[in-house]
C-alpha cells in the first residue's frame, strides 16, 4: 500500500491486524522488512501494525522521489529526508489511517523519527519503545573509539559515493554486509539478499544516504544536543531497550536519559547487537504491548 503524498513524498507500506495500533520503524541500512518477525509476534497478540518504508528507503524510494532529479525534494533541499522530514511523512500516515494514540517502535534510524514525532506530537501517540540512538551522547561522539566507528557519516556525505557503490550491486553488498556483520551481536546471519537487491536500483543507495546528509546522523545530533529544560522533555512513557554489543552506541552513554525524557524505563538486552527487530523480536513485542 502507498500513502498520499506529504512535502511531495509518498511513503510505501504495510498494514495487518487488529487492535490497537503500533507503527514500526526501520533503520539504516535496512527497510520495513526489518519486521518481519515483530509484525506476527504483535499480530497474534491483538495489535494493528502498520510498517512504512521511510523516505529515500525501499519502495518510498521508488515511488518516484528521486535525488538526482533536479525538480525533486531532495534537490531543493536534502533536510526532507532528515528527522523532522521523515516524521512529517509518519505523521501524515497515522492522521491518513486513523491511527487512534499509536505505539511507535523504532531502533537507528527510526528511533530518531520516533523521538521526533514525540517530541512535536506526543498527543498522537501513546508511548514510544526505542533501541539506540538516543540523546545524551553529546561531546563523547567525538571520542577516538567513536570515531572509529562512525566514520561512515562522514564518508556518506561525499559524492564518490555515488562513484563507487551507487548502482553496483556487488559493491553494495559488500557495503551493506559490512554494517550488518558488524553491528550484530555473536551468532547472528544477516539476511541481506533482499536489502541488495533494493539498495542496488540506480540511486536508491544515494536516497538513502540522504538521512546523513541532512544532518541526522549520530554525530551531527549529537553534536549539536542540549538538554531541554524539565518541562520540554519527551512526556510519553518510553521503554529504552539497549543492547550489549552494539559497537556504535556502549551502554555507558545511556546514562543521560532522564534529562531528555520524563517518563523513561531503560531495559539493557544481553547477548544481541545493534538490530533490534530481528535480534531480540520477543522483547521488543513484550515491552510493546506493555505500553499498547
Amino acid at each position: 500500500m502507498r500513502s498520499a503524498a506529504v512535502d511531495g513524498f509518498e511513503l510505501d507500506y504495510d498494514r495487518s491486524g487488529e487492535g490497537p495500533a503500533v507503527v514500526l520503524l526501520h533503520g539504516w541500512p535496512g527497510d520495513r522488512t526489518d519486521y518481519r518477525l515483530l509484525t506476527p509476534l504483535l499480530t497474534d497478540r491483538g495489535f494493528e501494525v502498520v510498517v512504512p518504508d521511510l523516505r529515500g528507503f525501499g519502495g518510498s524510494y521508488v515511488a518516484g522521489i528521486d535525488p538526482t532529479r533536479l525538480d525533486s525534494p531532495a534537490a531543493v533541499d536534502p533536510t526532507q529526508y532528515g528527522a523532522a522530514g521523515q516524521a512529517r511523512s509518519v505523521i501524515g500516515l497515522i492522521e491518513e489511517l486513523g491511527l487512534d494514540r499509536p505505539v511507535l517502535a523504532g531502533y537507528d534510524v527510526g528511533s530518531r523519527v520516533a523521538q521526533a514525532i514525540a517530541r512535536t506530537h506526543p498527543e498522537l501517540i501513546d508511548g514510544l519503545v526505542i533501541a539506540p540512538p538516543l540523546p545524551g551522547i553529546g561531546k563523547r561522539v567525538f571520542s577516538e573509539q567513536a570515531q572509529r566507528e562512525f566514520w561512515y557519516q562522514s564518508f556518506h556525505r561525499l559524492p564518490l559515493i555515488e562513484e563507487l557503490i551507487d548502482g553496483k550491486p556487488e559493491a553494495v553488498r559488500s557495503y551493506l554486509n559490512h554494517f550488518w556483520q558488524h553491528w550484530s551481536g555473536p551468532g547472528f546471519v544477516p539476511e541481506i539478499d533482499h536489502l541488495v537487491e533494493v539498495y542496488s536500483v540506480p540511486g536508491a543507495f544515494t536516497a538513502s544516504l540522504n538521512w546523513y546528509r541532512g544532518g541526522s546522523g549520530a554525530v551531527a545530533m549529537s553534536a549539536a544536543e542540549t538538554a531541554p529544560a524539565s518541562y520540554d522533555r519527551i512526556n510519553v512513557p518510553t521503554v529504552v531497550l539497549w543492547p550489549e554489543f552494539d559497537p556504535l552506541f556502549p551502554r555507558a552513554w545511556s546514562d543521560r536519559l532522564d534529562d531528555f525524557f520524563s517518563d523513561v524505563r531503560l531495559r539493557t538486552v544481553d547477548g544481541v547487537g545493534h538490530y533490534a527487530p530481528l535480534e531480540y523480536p520477543e522483547i521488543l513485542a513484550e515491552e510493546i504491548a506493555g505500553l499498547g
